[in-house]
């Protein structure tokens, strides 16, 4: 489970990026955060990895706190960025291979192709480098990375941003057997559409705050576009 407890961002220009913000994912969950560009999603997932520091509250993940053990926790985790970071000057199977080994799993070849099939990405640009590839088929590859890390919690910002409609929709299907293997999944997104059809739960964030807080249930037969506005227009 990811636990989420009065966390709080405030940066030396005093901007207030995430205000007290709680929650809860359990595990076999996808839970989509919805809001707009700075309502404060980024910033949440970079607390999370430890990538800034919060200002006030914590992170748990399976019992274990980021105040207490921000390394530990890590390990726990899988990170998917919108904008994937790899080495230009290598090959898509090259840096699979660099990335699984730097978590500390030595795979052999036949799996680190197999994973690369099966996210999608074609077969002819495998073994060329990532300066040849589009920003969905780098994609692709990131989500090879974070598959292979095998963790219990999967943090994704944007994760369908570059993808093509058939990518997507390979993404979305391994995002559900993820759920199903009892994976936490937590994803940042301004996709309404996809917040709706994929998430167990979806939260809506503006101006750093949790303002609603969705079921699949509840929306089921729901306008969450309207639900949306909603709560931005009472916060304006």
């Amino acid at each position: 489970m990811l636990k989420i407890t009065e966390l709080s961002k405030r940066y030396e220009d005093g901007n207030l990026a995430l205000d007290t913000l709680s929650l809860e994912v359990k595990s076999n969950e996808i839970f989509a955060l919805l809001g707009a560009n700075g309502a404060g999603k980024s910033t949440t997932i970079n607390i999370i990895c430890g990538f800034i520091p919060p200002s006030s509250g914590d992170v748990e993940i399976d019992g274990i706190l980021l105040s207490k053990e921000p390394l530990k926790l890590r390990e726990k985790l899988a990170y998917l960025s919108e904008n994937v970071m790899l080495y230009d000057n290598f090959t898509g199977y090259q840096n699979l291979k660099f990335f699984t080994e730097l978590a500390g799993r030595n795979l052999d070849k036949d799996k680190l192709e197999s994973t690369l099939i099966k996210i999608g990405l074609q077969e002819d640009f495998m073994h060329k480098t990532i300066a040849k590839y589009s920003k969905g088929m780098r994609q692709k590859v990131g989500i090879a990375i974070a598959l292979l890390k095998d963790t219990p919690v999967f943090l994704l910002d944007e994760p369908f941003s570059g993808l093509d409609p058939k990518a997507a929709y390979d993404f979305q299907q391994l995002l559900y057997s993820l759920r199903d293997e009892g994976k936490t999944i937590f994803m940042s997104t301004h996709d309404i559409f996809r917040a709706k059809e994929m998430a167990d739960t979806v939260g809506i964030m503006t101006a750093g705050k949790l303002v609603g807080n969705k079921t699949k249930a509840e929306l089921e037969n729901a306008d969450l576009n309207q639900i949306y506005l909603d709560y931005i227009e009472e916060r304006q």
